[in-house]
């Protein structure tokens, strides 16, 4: 069973939060806000949170600056995953992935059905990585987003817990790129 392993030290990570909306600003991004609350109280570092429009090249442009900012651990995008036709933010971060992490999309609907049921067929949460740094894409809803942080980001984005976690491995992301972006 999952535990936190107090004698381990807590690593910070350096996490950005991209909403993505045509509608939405800063002032009036529940879920961006959401995320942005649950990071930095998990004790993370928030690097930026920002909004980008319901388009494919915006959001592509976006991502993969952030990226390839050594200054980023984690990229969470959050709006875009429904199916209407300006959900377009897994169309627009999926190519972006090295490697698909196939269990974020099924552990979050997992957690998802507990809360809604069936209903969360309708989102296309997804996660992956590139460049040695975690993407994930969330639905829009504040719900979403802490079931989302609550679930699965909070516990693996912590070094302590155990039996493994995203920031033990964060060094060895990129041996094929041979560049280290986190030191324990």
């Amino acid at each position: 069973m999952s535990r936190i392993d107090e004698s381990r030290p807590f690593i910070p990570v350096r996490i950005t939060v991209v909403t993505v909306s045509d509608s939405r600003s800063l002032e009036d991004d529940r879920s961006g806000a959401t995320l942005a609350k649950r990071i930095e109280e998990a004790g993370h570092m928030l690097v930026s949170r920002s909004i980008v429009t319901d388009d494919v090249p915006a959001i592509r442009d976006a991502v993969k600056a952030l990226v390839d900012d050594e200054g980023v651990d984690v990229v969470i995008t959050t709006g875009g995953t429904g199916f209407t036709g300006r959900d377009v933010t897994p169309e627009a971060v999926e190519p972006l992935f090295e490697k698909r992490m196939d269990g974020f999309s099924e552990v979050f609907h997992r957690i998802s059905y507990d809360k809604i049921g069936t209903s969360t067929i309708q989102s296309r949460a997804t996660g992956g990585v590139a460049n040695a740094t975690y993407i994930f894409v969330l639905p829009g809803s504040p719900g979403a987003c802490k079931d989302a942080w609550d679930g699965i980001l909070q516990p693996q984005l912590d070094y302590r817990h155990m039996p493994c976690n995203f920031v033990e491995i964060m060094p060895r992301l990129d041996e094929h790129l041979k560049r280290g972006k986190l030191k324990a």
